[in-house]
């Protein structure tokens, strides 16, 4: 767009496709605007422009216009505020009267847009909340425009074979403020339809309604289940040592599937590193396993009849699940260009909370995955129409746990070892004579190096562990004061032993 171009929006008078403001820092202002502005409910089927530096009336007060305030702006698309997320670009434009930036919204494929579960439309040259009857316009743009199996009517299902309290308890409170609950008493089929579950012209769940909401789905989706299964050994060729099937809604298996990959997948314990120390390992991360399988959920193709597979070996967990890369999306561009087979599954994941729609999964996944040495995830899309994802075991554990053998800290069968056991061990190890140091007795010596491991340990604490009741700790604690290890006149300060050695 060329000078000449912004000058005539800018002396335009405000429209539904025109807003200007002198303000840089009300992001709710500009969301609400943007938001707006995708929904395009009057159908002009053209961009919407934010001025900002710019007078009500078309006169140009100019801002300071740096990196941060370009990407501020930028950064309202992608916060996870506005869903599904515009098309819009920001630049600064320089006048001779001043800088200014102006945001440029496209129109949206699939309205109703939503800024924080609002759906905001121009009326005029002033915006508002959307009432029922723009939302049902905007509910028609979209189905003129959505050829998504997750958008199609389920045509033989009825408004029966939905868990309806499902929806209205579990559902809309995630999706919809206090206030919008409150006020929202249309037909449960509308408010159904206005988040994609139901499709009032054929009066029927859509595909996305039954994924979430239906009470028997695999009769109406025989795919849409995810297979578990245990293996002994490399490869499937070994004993199944478990299966399970997680079946029915995705708002019934979603936190099963949670729940499971942190209490059996993941493996997460305690490892000793010192007498006094533990360390928590886990052979799989649980928020990079659970993301990698909430991806195959979200993006999978539900035309077919196949179940994910979420198979877990010895030294590995394979995911499969059918249809291969989507879209704009290629093995060239993966991970950093995205798009959605499953429009209104995506959105509806997110408002619960199991997708993020920020694009940088795979790659927190990543970087999970390096942290706890499990290596990096392995694509590999040769399958066609499929995709399958590799997550190999982490070494970590178990050569922690080696080390804790060699160290005395474990014994052979894994049990942990005492720590009175462990530093009786260490000190004949090293004792040249009974007088460590400048300690009376070895029991002495230890209530100061636990102590030192933990400033704020407890009479009970060192009791338990050392093996000796608390009277006998009292008289050990006498005698650090006596030889000024510890301070005599104020053993404690703030719930901290004050040491003096």
């Amino acid at each position: 767009m060329d000078i000449y171009e912004i000058r005539n929006l800018l002396n335009d008078i405000e429209s539904d496709g025109v807003e200007r403001t002198i303000s840089t820092t009300n992001t709710d202002k500009f969301g609400q605007t943007i938001c707006a502005f995708a929904n395009d409910l009057a159908n002009h089927q053209r961009p919407g422009f934010l001025f900002l530096g710019v007078e009500d009336d078309g006169k140009i007060k100019g801002v300071t216009v740096t990196d941060d305030l370009l990407k501020n702006v930028a950064a309202i698309r992608t916060d996870g505020n506005i869903q599904p997320q515009p098309s819009m670009t920001v630049e600064k434009v320089s006048l001779e009267e001043g800088d200014i930036v102006m945001v440029k919204v496209e129109p949206a494929m699939f309205p109703p847009v939503r800024y924080k579960g609002r759906i905001w439309v121009r009326i005029g040259p002033r915006k508002g909340v959307a009432n029922e009857n723009d939302e049902h316009i905007l509910m028609e743009k979209r189905r003129s425009n959505v050829a998504s199996f997750d958008s199609l009517p389920c045509l033989n299902a009825t408004i029966d074979d939905l868990d309806l309290q499902k929806f209205k308890h579990y559902y809309l409170p995630k999706a919809l403020n206090d206030e919008e609950l409150e006020s929202d008493r249309r037909d449960v089929k509308f408010q159904l339809s206005s988040f994609g579950f139901f499709d009032t012209r054929y009066d029927s769940p859509t595909n996305a309604g039954m994924l979430f909401f239906a009470k028997n789905l695999r009769r109406f989706i025989p795919g849409a289940y995810i297979q578990y299964v245990r293996f002994a050994g490399k490869d499937r060729a070994g004993d199944i040592l478990t299966e399970h099937e997680f079946k029915g809604n995705l708002c019934t298996i979603l936190p099963e599937l949670d729940t499971f990959i942190k209490t059996t997948i993941s493996n997460r314990r305690p490892i000793p590193v010192t007498a006094l120390q533990e360390v928590q390992v886990a052979d799989y991360p649980d928020w990079a396993t659970r993301e990698l399988l909430m991806n195959a959920i979200c993006h999978r193709d539900y035309t077919s009849n196949g179940p994910i597979q979420f198979y877990q070996y010895d030294d590995r967990i394979e995911i499969m699940n059918h249809g291969g890369l989507y879209g704009r999306a290629n093995i060239d561009n993966f991970p950093n260009v995205n798009d959605y087979r499953n429009i209104v599954v995506a959105e509806a994941m997110k408002v619960l909370g199991f997708v993020n729609r920020h694009s940088r999964g795979v790659l927190r996944v990543q970087k999970e995955l390096k942290a706890n040495e499990n290596g990096v995830a392995i694509y590999d899309f040769s399958y066609q129409t499929a995709v399958m994802v590799t997550e190999n075991k982490s070494p970590r554990a178990e050569r922690m746990i080696k080390e804790a053998v060699v160290n005395g800290l474990l014994m052979e069968n894994g049990e942990k070892r005492s720590y009175l056991a462990v530093s009786e061990e260490k000190q004949t190890q090293k004792q040249t004579n009974l007088a460590i140091f400048d300690f009376p007795t070895l029991l002495v010596k230890n209530v100061y190096e636990a102590i030192k491991m933990n400033r704020r340990v407890k009479y009970s604490w060192l009791a338990d562990n050392l093996g000796v009741s608390e009277r006998t700790i009292q008289r050990a604690i006498n005698n650090l004061k006596d030889l000024g290890y510890i301070n005599k006149e104020h053993s404690k300060i703030k719930g901290e032993w004050q040491l003096l050695k």
